[in-house]
């Protein structure tokens, strides 16, 4: 079997991705929706639109420059759909796309596990400090 250069490599991955190549696009993907920001805010666009401050709310102590570029971030991927009403003032909207949604059980998945598990990381953590 003949050896592969790099460039073959890479040419291979852009048919069928593979995330454990490093320049694989899957694993730029998986970098964004492994954000804690990006999980909040897909599980808070669950039940549907949501404005902006809204979303800040909901969303404990993210700052509005991070609730900014996540929401953005969302929406370039296609996850998300940004809806402006004219009015006084501006009524800007938030909403997952049939994309976003078949993320979503996911993303209500690891937040459900990881309310559940809490208690058991909290020993586990207990236990790890503790001294010997």
């Amino acid at each position: 079997m003949p050896t592969r250069t790099a460039a073959q490599h890479r040419a291979d991955a852009s048919t069928a991705y593979d995330a454990y190549l490093a320049q694989c696009p899957a694993r730029h993907l998986l970098d964004r929706i492994a954000d804690k920001w990006v999980s909040l805010a897909v599980n808070a666009l669950a039940d549907g639109p949501r404005r902006y401050s809204d979303l800040q709310r909901t969303l404990a102590s993210v700052s509005q420059k991070m609730l900014t570029q996540t929401l953005r971030h969302l929406e370039r991927d296609g996850l998300v759909t940004r809806t402006v009403t004219p009015a006084v003032p501006v009524r800007v909207e938030y909403e997952l796309t049939p994309l976003g949604r078949s993320l979503l059980p996911v993303m209500r998945a690891i937040k459900d596990w990881a309310e559940e598990h809490m208690d058991e990381v909290h020993t586990a953590r207990a236990n790890y400090d503790a001294p010997s």
